[in-house]
C-alpha cells in the first residue's frame, strides 16, 4: 500500500502546508510547472519525488525531469504529463499514447482546474490536482492525496490550501 501526494503548478511558490499535508505520504508526485529547482529540492528532501516538467519550467528543471513519466506504483500503471487534457478531450501530445496503451492512472496539470474523473472508455482514473501556487487565475489552491493498494484506489482526498 502506498499513499501519494499529488501536486501541480506551484510556479516557484512555497507553502509549508505542502509538508503538513504530505506528512502521511510515502511519495510526492508533481505534475509540472514546478517553477524553481528550490521547490523541487525541498519536496524531494521531504519525501521521494517523481515529477515532470511543465511548459513554464526552465532549463534546470528540464534537465532534472522529463516531459512525461510512466511507472508502476503497486499494481497500477501510472502516466504523468503536465499538459494532458482530460477524458473526452485529451491533449494531442499524449492522446495517441493513452489510446494505444492506457495506464490505470493518468495525472496531468496545466489547466489549474482540479479534476478527479474516471474515463470509462479507457478504463483509467484521471487526476489533475489543480494549482498549488499563487500564479494563475484559479481562486483556490489545491492538492490531492491518494492511496494505491495493490490495484485499488482508496481514500482520494482533495485538499484546499487556501485562496490565491
Amino acid at each position: 500500500m502506498k499513499k501519494v501526494g499529488i501536486i501541480s503548478d506551484t510556479h516557484s511558490y512555497w507553502d509549508e502546508k505542502y509538508l503538513h499535508y504530505f506528512e502521511p505520504c510515502d511519495e510526492i508526485w508533481h505534475a509540472g510547472d514546478i517553477g524553481s529547482t528550490e521547490v523541487a529540492e525541498r519536496l524531494a528532501a521531504f519525501r521521494p519525488l517523481r515529477a515532470v516538467y511543465g511548459n513554464c519550467d526552465g532549463g534546470d528543471l528540464r534537465l532534472m525531469f522529463t516531459e512525461r513519466l510512466r511507472w508502476k506504483c503497486e499494481e497500477v500503471e501510472v502516466l504523468m504529463k503536465h499538459i494532458g487534457g482530460y477524458p473526452g478531450n485529451y491533449d494531442p501530445s499524449v492522446r495517441g499514447q493513452l489510446y494505444a496503451s492506457p495506464p490505470r492512472l493518468f495525472i496531468s496539470g496545466h489547466s489549474h482546474i482540479l479534476k478527479v474523473q474516471y474515463d470509462k472508455t479507457l478504463g483509467l482514473l484521471h487526476i489533475n490536482p489543480g494549482a498549488a501556487g499563487m500564479q494563475g487565475w484559479h481562486k483556490e489552491r489545491t492538492l490531492v492525496r491518494l492511496t494505491i493498494d495493490g490495484s485499488d484506489f482508496k481514500d482520494c482526498e482533495v485538499i484546499t490550501l487556501g485562496g490565491r
